[in-house]
């Protein structure tokens, strides 16, 4: 584990961790083990037509659960490789991605994520997003977004300035032809105002908390209870990002998807021309 990350743990075993605290322990356990095989000969496991997991995705992940499973023995997972654990109605459950990019990872591309949050009833309590190869890792606790880097915190601070908006062209795509993900570059208005970029990860979502994206903008369902998505809209949410449905709508109400964007006037822009691209 890089011990410029390691985080500051109370005294006392680890069940007296906060959640933060054991989000942030545990992606980063997962990272650990995605830069040890970084490179190595993978061996693929076919799930669907395009997708696959790797042994780095599988070794990842016990290394989160091993850590979430010794602190909390009674909380529920639902974790990417390994399916949902734990009593189903469980109100405490750990939602955990241990290798977010799979295809850039085994293509020796860095940029990969290892997504840990909690879901607590009906909200994302404490969520962490470590990045195995930036020495990085961006955490919550439900109320503020923080960056942890070279063994110092500092607040996540949403910025529109970069104009970068990383579209998810990644399937499926629920919403098409109403929303059409690999249009929107194209459509009237967007090359004035924004670039657009593709990051293949989630961890787009953490650097939108982060000022490095003006926002982020994918296709999908109901995100907030996906392992790929909500530890990434728990850290816009609490860094004061500005995070609705694809239709631009709270995502109690919305359609599913989801725009999050540093500020409200890049928000009302993307809703505006993702409109468009329905009207058109």
């Amino acid at each position: 584990m890089d011990d410029r990350l390691e985080p500051a743990r109370p005294a006392g075993d680890a069940a007296a961790w906060s959640d933060a605290q054991l989000a942030v322990t545990a992606a980063l356990a997962g990272a650990a083990v995605l830069r040890e095989l970084y490179g190595t000969s993978l061996r693929r496991y076919e799930k669907s037509a395009g997708d696959f997991a790797t042994t780095a995705d599988i070794e990842a992940e016990r290394a989160v659960l091993a850590v979430l499973r010794a602190a909390r023995p009674g909380d529920a997972v639902t974790a990417e490789e390994s399916g949902a654990g734990g009593t189903a109605g469980a109100r405490r459950r750990w939602l955990v991605d241990p290798l977010c990019g799979t295809l850039n990872y085994a293509a020796r591309t860095a940029l990969t994520a290892v997504n840990v949050a909690l879901r607590t009833g009906g909200a994302t309590t404490a969520a962490a997003v470590a990045d195995p190869f930036a020495g990085e890792v961006f955490w919550t606790d439900g109320v503020r977004a923080v960056l942890r880097r070279d063994g110092a915190d500092e607040e996540a601070a949403p910025a529109p300035g970069t104009g970068l908006v990383d579209v998810n062209l990644d399937p499926p795509f629920p919403h098409h032809p109403a929303y059409d993900a690999a249009g929107l570059p194209a459509a009237p208005g967007f090359a004035p105002r924004f670039r657009p970029r593709v990051l293949s990860t989630t961890l787009a979502l953490a650097w939108v908390a982060a000022g490095r994206r003006a926002a982020y903008v994918t296709d999908g369902g109901d995100l907030r209870a996906s392992v790929h998505f909500a530890a990434g809209i728990a850290l816009c949410g609490a860094a004061g990002c500005v995070v609705t449905g694809i239709d631009g709508r709270p995502l109690d109400d919305s359609a599913g998807g989801l725009i999050a964007a540093a500020d409200g006037d890049t928000h009302a822009a993307l809703v505006e021309l993702v409109a468009g691209g329905r009207r058109g």
